[in-house]
């Protein structure tokens, strides 16, 4: 089952891959609300945190029906060590019941210029945070910058979904 298709990308990838091992390298941005994202793909995303220690963080995540663990080391600028395995949606149901803290939101699957940007538009405690995040395949990948990503935050570690379960946007003062 595809779930859409755009310029060359399949959003069912996202969701079948099983095993995900390396590195992440992503950046995150800020987005102004001068966007219409009516015409975009999107996901439900709800997840939770088994560990949010920034060297060995563990995140269960269900998004849409589809679930995954995931396993994260610390950030080193845009990088990190990351691991994802999917699981039975079932069980990550369960293992989001143990997690103290959860996030959820809306993702939206934008493509801008060769490139797939992820725009997350948070609920609950975190509503009103409209981040970004585009992942690359080296730190130092050019990309183009859409206009309604208007400030980066990849190294400030309260916009982390990690961080942001335990200290939400709303608050921030």
């Amino acid at each position: 089952m595809v779930i859409a298709t755009f310029e060359n990308i399949e959003l069912d990838n996202i969701y079948n891959r099983s095993i995900t091992m390396g590195k992440e390298i992503e950046r995150k941005y800020i987005v102004s609300e001068d966007i219409d994202l009516d015409k975009y793909t999107f996901s439900i995303i709800e997840q939770g945190y088994l560990s949010t220690d920034p060297d060995k963080t563990v995140r269960i995540r269900v998004k849409d029906d589809h679930a995954f663990i995931t396993i994260k080391g610390r950030n080193k600028g845009i990088e990190r060590e990351e691991f994802e395995y999917k699981i039975p949606v079932l069980e990550a149901k369960q293992m989001l019941e143990m997690t103290p803290h959860k996030i959820s939101k809306r993702r939206y699957y934008i493509q801008h210029h060769g490139h797939l940007w992820e725009l997350d538009i948070f609920e609950g405690e975190n509503s009103g945070l409209r981040m970004a995040e585009i992942e690359l395949n080296s730190s130092n990948e050019t990309f183009s910058t859409p206009p309604w990503a208007i400030e980066e935050v990849s190294e400030d570690p309260r916009y982390f979904n990690s961080q942001l379960c335990l200290h939400p946007f709303s608050k921030w003062e």
